[in-house]
């Protein structure tokens, strides 16, 4: 038997809001942007009957009380649109409100009649009872102006009462005073509204200890401050170093990770540990914090912030071994559990368990307590070494808990796992994330991957950080394709994500690999100091300095969000283009870049220049800008021809229209 419904009610909705957007899972998570975005909202909604409806934007920072509101407006299927400013930094709400408009429902209905020239008294009557309403229930000054219209109209001969009835005046007035009849709410849905440098940066990664003029001698914080003009004047803004901590001895790690050191090796800085201390300490080579404090701001006086490896491991040596042995797993022998990825090893670290007998909330706290000390130092950015092995609980509290006290602070993901964990990983909190652009080096499967990125639910909570190379990353492309490789994948890179990275030594086409079939680099300074030749023949330091020049000098170039890609008649050529952000939504001005993605041979194919975006015919002219070579042309017609050779594989272009034919 078919259970009853219970009693009907007069507070069941009769208006449906749904497909609230942005939104990450419903609004269990936040939706990513930067301070000084524009949130695009929508929503669909809809009533029984032919009823008007209306609808509202809501949004505050949740440590405010007051919500901002603004009208949304009615497009096409019952989609609502509106839009709101990020102001400041933290985490935002919004929500969607709509009812039922029964005096805009009125005045639509009742100027059909009267165009139509069937209106009736009645009509009126009707009309000026909802306004005697509103008057009613309205305080002060707006009910002293409703009585006054009700009056004027009811004096009034009748056409004047129905110009009246169909003012915007009276509108006004009125939807100031409506009740919200069947007012309807939307679930909140939260933004988090980061610093523009969340979504716009260039990274460049460097070893403190290898920034010595003399290999003998370990590189110092006083040396990284003499390479920071060098850096900048590259381009890059964000200069990130692997651990600094002091470094274990215990089974320590020689030259291209043999487990022979000899005296004097440096090990790895991911053994992290010594009697020194742990991951809030330095390493004693490196200086000392005062030292370190100096850095930073020589850092920022040439335009540069600091960033570190947060690295969640310890050497044999860390002292926390031996004040909290119920943070780390032991096996049933009572040694230690050293850390594995099968069937690499790595006997000179071991790892935490985060739910080991004393780990919640002792580990938990005092890895949060590393990030804030290091924080007080000036650290603003953290890259989180191999995030996906430890758990989400502990990083959606973490996350929270500092960036609660510190909104400014920046988490970059590397997690090169599964996409769902990544996704994952973005979703409880991480502002950044590392991307399997490293391995996407066919047109074809960039394309997907970008479109992925652009047009699927990764767009609003997923920003990816395109990293050319990594200590630990040295791509078989790079390796077999010389220089014209590493320009290829630096002007991918840079032009189309907002966020690129640079491992030091690419710049110079350091891609000698450990071994055939290795991705991993020969003489890898995660285990001994490299003291290179910063001016070597063959670099492409003039290549990484410009695309960090166009970079902060065109907002296209500044989100991967606005990519689009067009038609170019060759498997190895990839075209694509960025749209300029403009006020009213026209485009006039669009960044375009093309490249040839095979680095041994030269390709030649037609393309199709995208006339239409402009609202151009296919025979129009438009003005062309090389932004490499500084030339100035027009190009006559959708359809151009491009030949690129290995040694020049990328083009760059602006294009803005005003040319003949326009």
């Amino acid at each position: 038997m078919q259970q009853s419904a219970g009693q009907p009610s007069r507070d069941a909705a009769r208006l449906v809001v749904e497909h609230v957007e942005p939104s990450v899972d419903g609004g269990r998570f936040p939706v990513k942007r930067v301070v000084g975005d524009v949130v695009q909202a929508s929503a669909v909604i809809f009533a029984d009957g032919h009823e008007q409806l209306a609808a509202e934007l809501r949004w505050r920072a949740i440590d405010e009380d007051a919500w901002f509101a603004a009208r949304m407006t009615q497009g096409e299927n019952d989609r609502w649109e509106g839009e709101f400013a990020l102001a400041r930094m933290g985490r935002h709400e919004f929500v969607v409100q709509a009812w039922l408009d029964r005096f805009g429902g009125f005045q639509r209905d009742f100027g059909k009649k009267v165009d139509a020239g069937v209106d009736q008294p009645v009509d009126r009557a009707e009309g000026m009872e909802m306004v005697r309403k509103a008057a009613a229930r309205s305080k002060g000054d707006l009910g002293k102006q409703l009585k006054n219209q009700l009056a004027a109209m009811e004096s009034a001969d009748a056409d004047a009462a129905t110009e009246w009835l169909r003012s915007d005046g009276l509108r006004r007035l009125m939807d100031e005073a409506d009740d919200r009849s069947h007012a309807l709410t939307s679930a909140p849905q939260p933004v988090d509204a980061e610093r523009v440098e969340a979504g716009f940066s260039s990274w460049y990664e460097i070893f403190p200890r290898s920034m010595t003029p003399n290999p003998e001698r370990h590189g110092t914080f006083a040396d990284v401050v003499d390479h920071l003009p060098r850096i900048r004047a590259m381009g890059f803004d964000t200069l990130y170093f692997p651990p600094i901590h002091p470094i274990g001895t215990a089974n320590r790690k020689g030259p291209n990770n043999t487990l022979t050191p000899e005296e004097g090796d440096p090990g790895s800085p991911y053994a992290i540990g010594s009697p020194e201390g742990g991951h809030d300490a330095i390493h004693p080579e490196l200086g000392t914090f005062e030292d370190f404090d100096r850095l930073v701001k020589a850092a920022a006086d040439h335009g540069l912030e600091i960033a570190l490896d947060f690295a969640i491991q310890a050497s044999p040596d860390h002292p926390w071994l031996k004040e909290h042995p119920g943070w780390f797993a032991w096996l049933p022998d009572g040694s230690m559990k050293y850390a594995e990825n099968p069937p690499k090893k790595y006997q000179d670290i071991v790892n935490v368990d985060f739910y080991g007998p004393d780990a919640v909330p002792g580990l938990w706290e005092a890895l949060r307590d590393v990030i804030l000390l290091w924080v007080e130092h000036g650290v603003k950015t953290f890259r989180v070494d191999n995030p996906h092995t430890k758990p989400l609980p502990f990083w959606e509290w973490m996350i929270g808990d500092v960036r609660a006290r510190h909104p400014e602070v920046i988490f970059l993901s590397e997690a090169f796992t599964r996409p769902t964990m990544m996704y994952q990983l973005a979703k409880v909190g991480f502002s950044q994330s590392y991307t399997y652009f490293t391995w996407r080096d066919r047109k074809q499967e960039l394309i997907d991957y970008i479109t992925e990125l652009t047009s699927e639910a990764p767009k609003d909570f997923y920003r990816p950080h395109f990293f050319v190379n990594t200590p630990d990353i040295n791509p078989f492309f790079l390796q077999t394709g010389g220089r014209p490789a590493h320009r290829i994948r630096a002007v991918l890179a840079a032009t189309l994500s907002g966020l690129w990275g640079v491992y030091s030594g690419f710049e110079l086409c350091d891609a000698t690999p450990l071994g055939a079939g290795k991705e991993e680099y020969l003489d890898s300074e995660k285990y001994e100091i490299r003291v290179r030749d910063w001016n070597a023949p063959g670099n492409i330091i003039d290549d990484v300095t410009r695309l960090n020049r166009l970079r902060r000098a065109n907002p296209a170039l500044q989100t991967h969000l606005n990519t689009r890609f067009y038609v170019a008649h060759d498997d190895n050529v990839i075209w694509y283009g960025k749209p300029a952000p403009s006020a009213d939504g026209t485009l006039r001005e669009m960044i375009m870049v093309m490249v040839n993605m095979d680095p041994h041979g030269a390709h030649a194919c037609d393309y199709e220049v995208p006339l239409w975006e402009f609202g151009l015919h296919d025979q129009a002219a438009i003005d062309v800008e090389d932004l490499v070579h500084g030339h100035r042309f027009q190009w006559h017609g959708k359809i151009q021809h491009i030949h690129l050779a290995p040694d020049e594989p990328y083009r760059i272009w602006r294009l803005t229209r005003g040319g003949e034919g326009a």
